[in-house]
């Protein structure tokens, strides 16, 4: 009875700590590490800032793009360029990523989020928005309250909490989950085309999730492509992997 005891206790204060840090343990804030790819400009939202990296280009289409919980998306212009050279492109550095003000969560991230896309609607009239693994949940709410032109999920979950259960599978950890980026919820509401690209060996996002966030969209609006042989952060290694991106 008394290891019992301890045993429980063990596991009580395990869950305790997880819920305390579990913002530590989902966003890994990365410093903008490619300066000269593109503009930066900053976004008031609330009370503070949200930066965004910007390759600005006249015309009436504009690429948003939200990228991973440890991705620094300044590094990821050169390719969102050669992938959409007409567009200007507007890549989020979320909250404490990059120097935008604020701790990042998901309420930060989500206001910060429709502010940069409204920023970018402003000049351009037909927005693709693309989101790559937490960055799917960020896209997929943008696009339910936006007129989004298109919309790019890559290495999708139909809710972080399948991600985190699947890491942490000894703990309750949807219950313990404060940001959820239940995209399962906004989901039907989108109505642009949606492409969905899985990564075949993914070790991160279950397969299931991603077949079940299928479902959550309007058949006649969305495509589900598995990249095989690639992993979750090895996707974009794909050869074919920027042409799914970029064309419909």
């Amino acid at each position: 009875m008394y290891l019992l005891g301890a045993a429980a206790a063990l596991y009580g204060l395990a869950c305790t700590l997880l819920f305390v840090l579990q913002r530590s343990l989902i966003y890994y804030p990365a410093p903008r590490g490619n300066p000269t790819s593109s503009l930066l400009e900053a976004i008031t939202v609330g009370g503070g800032t949200v930066n965004v990296s910007v390759r600005p280009r006249a015309g009436v289409g504009a690429v948003v793009y939200f990228g991973g919980n440890a991705e620094d998306v300044s590094r990821t212009i050169p390719d969102l360029v050669e992938a959409f050279p007409s567009s200007s492109i507007y890549a989020m550095h979320y909250p404490g990523y990059g120097g935008s003000s604020g701790q990042p969560s998901e309420r930060t991230i989500f206001a910060a989020a429709l502010a940069c896309f409204d920023r970018a609607r402003a000049e351009h009239p037909h927005v693709v928005v693309i989101g790559r693994s937490l960055g799917s949940g960020v896209a997929v709410y943008v696009a339910s309250r936006r007129p989004v032109a298109r919309l790019v999920l890559v290495t999708p979950f139909d809710s972080f909490a399948d991600a985190a259960a699947a890491q942490y599978p000894l703990f309750p950890v949807r219950w313990l989950l404060r940001d959820k980026y239940e995209s399962w919820r906004y989901a039907p509401r989108v109505q642009a085309p949606t492409r969905l690209l899985v990564a075949g060996d993914d070790e991160l996002v279950p397969r299931s999730s991603s077949e079940r966030l299928r479902t959550r969209f309007h058949p006649a609006l969305v495509d589900y492509v598995v990249v095989p042989g690639h992993g979750h952060n090895t996707i974009q290694d794909s050869p074919g992997y920027w042409a799914l991106i970029s064309r419909d």
